[in-house]
């Protein structure tokens, strides 16, 4: 990655945060509609009720500036700039997929815009991300990484060693924790001997700071202020953003009839939704014309996966090491 001038961040438009989160919804509630009719050949790990937190780390990042995202990876993607056609045949299995077919929806990927490849194994996004920043340090590039990670990867061991290590190299990571209570299906009760995660953090000289609420706007704004000095070698930072995912664990449904969260709870979070927020700080007529721009796009998403090609049967012996 080239070295490149450095910039101010833009500074926070309502307009732009609420088409960034109201697509990222409506992408996720299509993918959803579809999945039942087995287009889609991955399994799907949505975000709906999550996005706010992808954008606003996303929203003040610069193009020379990477992301390391999780099997719930949509949002990520999408904030950082992927490409929604690429990333809507990946899902399909096409061979115009971002990942050639090959990944499908845990494993996206877009270099173009600096999306490190989507993992799906829990806590890898972290040391990967991690050995990015260390390489833009040592070429001096000034751009940042922000790693997403979700309270089940806290529990990792690369966890605690990546930060120590990044803290000892004053790595440019911002280390994004979006906890949403539960590893699958098990509670924070029963996994972490006390709910005190940037308490942890700071242990290692890492400034932590804590999102009770997960407000778009709040995130966007601490992210800003952060990036001038960690672009000059002040180290990582690290934001616990308190969240909940509205559908299942995986896939397109709900989860409420297993007894193991409530709808009440649901209903908490739903008052505080982003995408809602958002939208009554625009103009009505805005407001519509945003929605309607996003609804002829991913109405073309869909079409373009459906008419991508197959990938070729050759291609099961490329992109492999034995």
């Amino acid at each position: 990655m080239p070295a490149a001038k450095p910039s101010r961040p833009k500074k926070a438009d309502p307009a732009r945060l609420y088409r960034a989160v109201r697509r990222i919804r409506r992408v996720e509630e299509e993918v959803a509609r579809i999945y039942p009719s087995d287009k889609i050949k991955s399994p799907v790990h949505l975000s709906i009720g999550q996005e706010g937190i992808a954008v606003g780390v996303c929203d003040p990042l610069e193009p020379r500036d990477a992301v390391s995202g999780t099997y719930r990876g949509h949002a990520t993607y999408l904030a950082k700039g992927g490409d929604l056609n690429a990333m809507m045949a990946e899902l399909f299995g096409k061979d115009t997929g971002c990942a050639r077919g090959k990944g499908g929806s845990m494993h996206l990927v877009d270099m173009k815009v600096n999306v490190l490849g989507c993992s799906a194994v829990v806590g890898t996004t972290v040391p990967v991300a991690a050995g990015f920043a260390m390489a833009q340090k040592m070429r001096k590039t000034g751009a940042v990484v922000a790693c997403f990670l979700g309270d089940g990867a806290s529990e990792e061991g690369c966890f605690p060693e990546t930060l120590n290590f990044a803290a000892l190299h004053k790595l440019p990571v911002i280390f994004v924790c979006e906890n949403n209570g539960f590893a699958i299906h098990e509670p924070l009760a029963k996994r972490w001997a006390t709910t005190k995660l940037c308490e942890r953090v700071r242990t290692y000289g890492i400034p932590a700071t804590r999102f009770a609420d997960s407000d778009t706007v709040k995130i966007r704004d601490h992210i800003a202020k952060a990036l001038p000095a960690m672009r000059k070698g002040s180290g990582p930072i690290f934001i616990e953003c308190l969240t909940w995912r509205w559908r299942e664990h995986v896939g397109p449904g709900e989860d409420y009839d297993a007894g193991f969260r409530s709808k009440a709870e649901l209903a908490k979070w739903q008052k505080k939704d982003p995408v809602v927020v958002l939208g009554k700080k625009l103009d009505k007529k805005l407001k519509a014309t945003i929605d309607a721009e996003i609804e002829a796009e991913l109405a073309a998403s869909v079409n373009f996966a459906e008419t991508s090609p197959w990938p070729d049967a050759k291609e099961l012996y490329s992109d492999v090491f034995a």
